[in-house]
């Protein structure tokens, strides 16, 4: 028989509910003490709520054998991304996770751990949720709720002719990440892994997006594929010229290193797992946003890419499923 320190064989589903994840809840009263099948939310009086969803596949999402608190961490963070693109506070969320047949306890009990730190650091409680086994490898899906100021949700569907392109950080460093994690490239300082492992999610914006910005997406599939999301969502073509596109002085390096400069600055823009914003907004705004300008927003559809001015034929433009 397990016991509470065991560190292999788990507990029962529900001792393990009550062990690993009601703490998680951090007593909010919507969770119902995770001793229900469902949540109960108030609503909030002049406010949307926003609920976004996403998933992790070990040995899709992140490498096979990643550490378990990362993972748990990193699945927060991207959920907490795309509440940042809508200019939204974050609230609360509800976990699904499939473990794979056989594992430990000890593994289970680090996953948790992970959501509790980040859960602290973000103020998010856990309202529910399921955990199952499976024959395959770990799947966890989290559904993440925020409030947005009614009628105030950025979309990807607001840019407008004239207005500007921006992102709020350096583009390709979760790329040149994961190719660190895999050994493909050298990580001396551990920038590049952290970018890739613990993205940050740029909540600090979302009053300046609520104000100023007129369209954004989080960057999660590839500043080129997002980019023609918000193109597509929006109705126009959104012209960038990579030579603004800011990039850390880990990805100059990269940069440097290799063969053709153009064609480097091309795949950074495709690599995905950058979790930044990309965002459009008229001259004005984006002069308030303060933020790097890689773009023009114009009447027509799709994404054109230049260097210089210089027309690009691009490669791969992003992450998608098959």
């Amino acid at each position: 028989m397990s016991g509470p320190d065991d560190p292999g064989q788990p507990p029962g589903e529900f001792e393990q509910i009550a062990r690993l994840y009601r703490p998680l809840t951090r007593g909010a009263p919507e969770a119902l003490g995770l001793l229900d099948d469902a949540a109960v939310i108030p609503s909030r009086p002049g406010f949307d709520l926003v609920v976004t969803k996403d998933a992790i596949v070990a040995g899709v999402h992140v490498p096979l054998g990643e550490a378990p608190d990362l993972i748990a961490r990193k699945l927060l963070r991207t959920n907490l991304s795309d509440l940042a693109a809508k200019g939204a506070e974050p609230y609360g969320y509800f976990l699904a996770v499939a473990w794979p047949q056989g594992t430990d306890f000890a593994t289970r009990q680090a996953f948790a751990r992970g959501l509790e730190v980040d859960g602290a650091a973000f103020n998010l409680n856990l309202l529910g949720g399921d955990t199952v086994s499976t024959s395959g490898p770990l799947v966890a899906s989290l559904t993440l709720l925020g409030w947005v100021p009614q009628g105030r949700a950025v979309l990807r569907s607001g840019a407008e002719p004239g207005d500007l392109v921006m992102v709020s950080g350096p583009i390709g460093d979760g790329g040149l990440g994961l190719a660190a994690v895999q050994g493909r490239w050298p990580d001396p300082s551990g920038y590049l892994t952290e970018r890739y492992q613990l993205p940050a999610p740029r909540l600090d914006l979302r009053e300046g997006l609520r104000r100023w910005a007129s369209a954004c997406a989080d960057i999660s599939d590839g500043l080129i594929a997002d980019a023609a999301h918000v193109a597509q969502a929006s109705g126009v073509s959104l012209r960038l010229d990579l030579a603004n596109m800011p990039v850390s002085s880990a990805a100059e390096t990269w940069i440097v290193a290799q063969s053709d400069a153009a064609a480097a600055r091309s795949a950074l823009a495709g690599f995905g797992d950058d979790y930044e914003l990309l965002i459009t907004a008229p001259p004005d705004a984006a002069s308030a946003l303060g933020l790097p300008i890689i773009g023009v927003v114009e009447a027509g559809s799709g994404v054109s890419v230049t260097l210089d001015g210089v027309p690009l034929v691009l490669g791969k433009t992003g992450w998608t499923h098959p």
